[in-house]
């Protein structure tokens, strides 16, 4: 006897098991045209979930992830566990440091129009990035940072957009002297000498933070924008099928061999202080909304959903 239920987040969300399914089943249907080996296991991803019932809610117990790059399903959870780590991370660097200031930093490139460039591109902002943490004038103030890597692809031309974001944590000195502070137009000049570039990139720059009393935090948002996927799975789930096999094929040679978010600084070493497991080979069953403790878990009910999903897509 079949019954539909729903994993719903301690608010009452409800998880977006199903959409992000559909969307794997696609991804390895694409990669089973362009023969990708591992196109099978992909198809496998989640297909059966097994949780425990605690109460009203559902906490995802066991199930099996492909963990591939692209795979809409692993980036969901990627992307959920990076962010409860980055809150823990945060938390933390806010005790240590108390009057230490974060900033979100935007770092672009020009676009890349082949995989082979994209690649190149890839590299070269993670190279350029690590001699910009290096500069005296950022050195100087900088207590750690958490960067992240993003690409988007151009809905016109299909050209790459690869850009940088940064949550930047910072001496509250930054804000206290002009020989400290860097104006927006400081920091593309020193990204544009670090990128060995004869333009000048678009770099965005803010101050951040916790502003719950006029119901926004902005620290939380930029810390979210930090964390999110790599690539968004709309940029290669459009309704052409020739185009997305196109970015696929581009993409899974790009970002081979490559890290999506790497810490440095206090921030990194709060991570290993708070023994945080790498995301990106880690385990995405248990992303961080845990609430109950091992005994807990498995004295609940068991409850298993058997999947078989049907994508309303057909190639």
């Amino acid at each position: 006897m079949s019954e539909i239920f729903e994993d719903k987040t301690e608010n009452g969300k409800v998880r977006p098991w199903r959409e992000r399914k559909i969307e794997n089943v696609r991804y390895a249907e694409y990669l089973a045209i362009l023969e990708f080996k591992r196109a099978h296991d992909v198809r496998g991803c989640g297909e059966v979930l097994r949780f425990r019932k605690i109460g009203e809610h559902l906490k995802l117990y066991q199930t099996w992830f492909c963990h591939k790059r692209l795979c809409p399903l692993c980036n969901w959870r990627r992307s959920m566990k990076n962010s409860s780590q980055l809150k823990q991370i945060i938390a933390e660097a806010v005790a240590r440091e108390p009057k230490g200031r974060f900033l979100f930093l935007t770092l672009t490139v020009k676009n890349a129009h082949s995989a082979e460039e994209l690649k190149v591109s890839l590299r070269a902002l993670t190279k350029a990035f690590n001699k910009l943490t290096r500069y005296k004038k950022v050195t100087k103030n900088l207590l750690g940072y958490l960067r992240s890597t993003e690409i988007t692809v151009n809905e016109q031309d299909g050209s790459y957009n690869q850009h940088l974001h940064v949550l930047l944590f910072v001496k509250s000195s930054y804000f206290k002297n002009s020989n400290n502070y860097l104006a927006q137009a400081e920091w593309a000049k020193l990204w544009q000498k670090a990128l060995k570039v004869d333009y000048e990139p678009v770099v965005h720059v803010q101050a951040v933070k916790a502003n719950k009393r006029k119901g926004t935090d902005s620290l939380q948002a930029s810390a979210e924008e930090t964390a999110k996927y790599e690539v968004k799975s709309a940029d290669y789930m459009t309704a052409d099928d020739e185009r997305n096999l196109v970015v696929i094929k581009n993409l899974e040679y790009a970002l081979a061999g490559t890290r999506q978010i790497s810490y440095g600084g206090l921030l990194k070493q709060i991570k290993q202080d708070l023994k945080l497991e790498d995301v990106e080979n880690g385990d995405l069953v248990h992303v961080g909304d845990e609430d109950y403790t091992k005994e807990q878990m498995e004295a609940a009910e068991e409850v298993v959903a058997l999947v078989r999903w049907r994508s309303k897509h057909s190639l």
